[in-house]
């Protein structure tokens, strides 16, 4: 393959340079193929092509090669190579993912984006016949379709929320800012006095004061309007976090009873509904 023309050769120049390099077939895919999807903002160091399963291409520096039998569902716009659709590009993605958390990111995150179709996504997935990850993508497209955006909110309604009865919240909850712009809340009770979750996507939190500040806002919003949870609270300390949103709840006309998600749960002390007492 040869430019002609001077000087560097441009991101669109490079990947029809690794397409017709590859030949017959070929098309971009996997993170190359996320990024022009606008599923990624990032810009892979490498270009990822994919090839028939039945032919053989040494990958050139800076191209890697993928072969399928899969026939996907390709855009071919005018100008640009031929690539994989959305749909395609994330199961292709969740093929390869190694953790569980990267195929909640990849789901959550293209409806998140409003990139994906719940149907045309299962029927993507149905066409592969070896296909990693089904049996999860079973549970995490309605969770990702009813308004889980990212790992941690998934984590939050599964093993926080639903595994401990809690009822369900209105979510992502549109309201208006003080200057005049729409903003969301990520979990809303307007049944349960306006209650509001709020959940921090940061994964790691290397200020402790930090921590410690979010554990005595949430002990005062237990009678005020917001609780916020960040990762350990939805991943290490679930069954606490529970209780907490349970007494929020509470405090605010909720007669339910807190559901252990295990014999060592600890909802299972506690997990009853306050009642007055009895003279």
């Amino acid at each position: 393959v040869y430019a002609i023309f001077t000087g560097p050769l441009s991101r669109d120049a490079q990947l029809w340079a690794a397409i017709l390099y590859a030949g017959q077939g070929a098309h971009l895919s996997h993170w190359t193929a996320a990024q022009i999807n606008r599923l990624t903002d990032d810009v892979p160091s490498v270009i990822d092509v994919t090839v028939p399963a039945q032919r053989r291409v040494r990958p050139p520096k800076g191209v890697v090669i993928h072969r399928s039998v899969h026939k996907a569902m390709l855009w071919r716009p005018p100008g640009i190579p031929p690539y994989t659709i959305a749909e395609e590009t994330v199961i292709d993605l969740v093929q390869a993912a190694t953790d569980k958390d990267d195929v909640i990111a990849l789901v959550t995150g293209g409806f998140n984006r409003r990139l994906l179709a719940e149907s045309h996504l299962r029927w993507v997935a149905q066409t592969r016949r070896k296909l990693r990850w089904r049996h999860e993508l079973d549970e995490i497209i309605p969770l990702a379709v009813g308004g889980a955006h990212s790992v941690l909110e998934y984590r939050h309604d599964r093993d926080v929320q639903r595994a401990h009865g809690l009822p369900e919240p209105v979510k992502q909850a549109k309201f208006r800012k003080p200057d005049g712009s729409n903003g969301y809340r990520d979990r809303y009770y307007p049944q349960y006095g306006g209650l509001v979750i709020e959940l921090d996507g940061k994964r790691f939190h290397p200020d402790d004061q930090r921590d410690r500040d979010r554990e005595r806002d949430n002990q005062a919003a237990v009678t005020g309007a917001i609780l916020r949870y960040g990762w350990d609270d939805v991943t290490r300390r679930p069954c606490k976090t529970a209780i907490q949103e349970a007494e929020a709840l509470r405090n605010r006309g909720w007669t339910g009873s807190v559901k252990p998600c295990s014999p060592t749960c600890r909802a299972a002390s506690g997990s009853q509904p306050h009642r007055p007492a009895r003279d």
